[in-house]
């Protein structure tokens, strides 16, 4: 049936499946990307570093349940159908969203704060779990065989389009209510926004049809009554979702996750760029490299699905160290030129420590090179009526770049997102040829999410966790997604077979 549907039917179905996963991922990401903004709301204003380790961990929280969601609503797709699976979690994840938005700060209701948008994160992980396995799975349902790759690469951009949304979102608020007003609530204004994008979605999905090839399996009576026992149960089958976990899913999350997630990370808060500098350079980065899925997905479809991802994983191994090596050489302002720089005369705030007699005097110097590179000297000095004045740690940070080196960054995060696209463009086709239409959904969204969600999605958490250990370099943080990538690199080299135009139909 889906060997003749109409061209113009055919990318009817890819937009409204894919505007809706687009939606479901900025949802998902606007957290991440204001993660430094949001640990400042929710713990005390002492917690330090911990904030953003704590944020990252209610970050990393919605990644470990979505294998979680991939099985509760895998099984419901593969029981009701496509359509209505993927539109019930397309309201779960607009609504935790919004509520994410209205939530109020540590100061407000202490600890309930974090606990609230932790449940909240939770509901958002379960519903992703379910959302890609259904708008993936129904692409390919309505997509002719040797294109298959070509039309499913499509939801393989939504991911990264729903990230550079919520990047635009997000620059966008922060510049017209300026960086003060941003922190206190207008970090606020890209969740809150996200209900508008999904009534919209809703509107489109509703009008939808089932996948033909699910409406053939339930005309004739062939729907499977226990998607899970049928999917895991199978020793075959069972086999599949393996392999298809270890040799490919695993090692593509962790490059997808390291080259936009850890790179963002990295460079805003081990690098210590200006908040805009670093979503200026991804947002570049993005635009560069997105049509690439699209190039990855139909090259599978001539030369097959595997190489290519394993290629991605590859480069990923090789070249992450020496990428992040330069971010930090080249920000590392003990090796700028300094000579006839201009030193800004500093900015000074006094703030009272509640409950003592004692004050803060915090001072912020702007130095601005010949190069046209900028940074901010930023001290904390406190000022105690028992001990005098104690002289805090001068840090370093808001850190512009010069026009040629911003460039550069560029690049650097351009290769890596292109790497994301080789291991991310083919791997839905990919995974809906391994399984028969009756379990697909619940079959393809478990390995895909665990691969993804807890393999992938705990990079960050997990590279900022173990850069923060004693004796660690800035660097340790990567052999995690180095050694993930590496055995799935040697799983899918052994024992994954380099599929292109497999029949789904059974």
């Amino acid at each position: 049936m889906s060997e003749t549907l109409p061209k113009n039917n055919i990318f009817k179905v890819i937009g409204a499946s894919s505007l809706g996963t687009l939606i479901e991922w900025y949802d998902f990401y606007i957290f991440g990307s204001l993660a430094v903004i949001i640990g400042h709301q929710l713990f005390p204003e002492d917690a330090g570093a911990s904030a953003l380790i704590n944020t990252l961990a209610i970050f990393a929280a919605g990644f470990i349940v979505r294998p979680f969601g991939a099985l509760v609503f895998g099984r419901l797709g593969d029981l009701i159908g496509r359509k209505y699976t993927f539109l019930l979690t397309l309201v779960l994840m607009g609504g935790s969203t919004f509520l994410i938005g209205l939530i109020p700060s540590y100061k407000s209701i202490g600890y309930a704060a974090p606990i609230l948008v932790l449940i909240l994160r939770l509901v958002q992980g379960l519903a992703l779990g379910g959302e890609y396995g259904g708008a993936a799975t129904y692409v390919a349902e309505h997509a002719p065989k040797n294109r298959r790759g070509f039309f499913t690469s499509w939801i393989q951009t939504t991911a990264t389009l729903g990230l550079f949304l919520s990047l635009g979102v997000i620059v966008i608020t922060k510049n017209v209510l300026g960086a003060d007003t941003f922190a206190d609530w207008g970090w606020r204004i890209p969740f809150l926004l996200s209900i508008l994008l999904v009534v919209v979605s809703i509107y489109i999905r509703m009008k939808m049809h089932e996948s033909p090839m699910f409406s053939k399996l339930k005309a004739e009576g062939n729907v499977s009554k226990n998607p899970l026992k049928e999917s895991f149960n199978n020793k075959a089958n069972f086999k599949m979702v393996l392999l298809a976990l270890f040799g490919a899913t695993m090692g593509q999350g962790v490059i997808w996750y390291t080259g936009q997630f850890y790179a963002q990370s990295f460079l805003e808060n081990t690098c210590r760029l200006d908040f805009n500098d670093s979503r200026y350079i991804l947002l570049w980065g993005i635009a560069f490299a997105t049509p690439f899925f699209v190039i990855f997905g139909a090259w599978s479809d001539r030369v097959g699905r595997k190489w290519i991802m394993l290629a991605g994983m590859l480069l990923g191994i090789v070249f992450y160290r020496p990428i992040y090596q330069a971010f930090l050489d080249d920000t590392d302002t003990t090796k700028m030129d300094l000579a006839g720089a201009v030193y800004a005369k500093p900015i000074v705030k006094h703030e009272a420590l509640s409950g003592t007699p004692d004050s803060l005097y915090i001072s912020t110097t702007q130095v601005i090179l010949k190069s046209g590179a900028s940074f901010n000297k930023f001290q904390v000095d406190t000022i105690s009526q028992k001990s005098g004045i104690l002289s805090g740690k001068e840090v370093i940070k808001d850190k512009v770049l010069p026009t040629p080196l911003f460039w550069k960054f560029v690049g650097l995060i351009f290769f890596q997102i292109l790497l994301v696209t080789m291991v991310y463009g083919p791997i839905a086709a990919f995974l809906v040829e391994l399984f028969p239409t009756k379990i697909r959904y619940t079959s393809m969204s478990l390995p895909y999410h665990i691969g993804n969600g807890v393999f992938g999605g705990l990079v960050p958490f997990i590279a900022t966790l173990i850069a923060s250990f004693a004796g660690a370099t800035p660097l340790s943080g990567l052999w995690y997604p180095i050694g993930i990538a590496t055995l799935s690199l040697i799983i899918g080299t052994i024992y994954l077979s380099n599929k292109k135009d497999e029949n789904i139909s059974d």
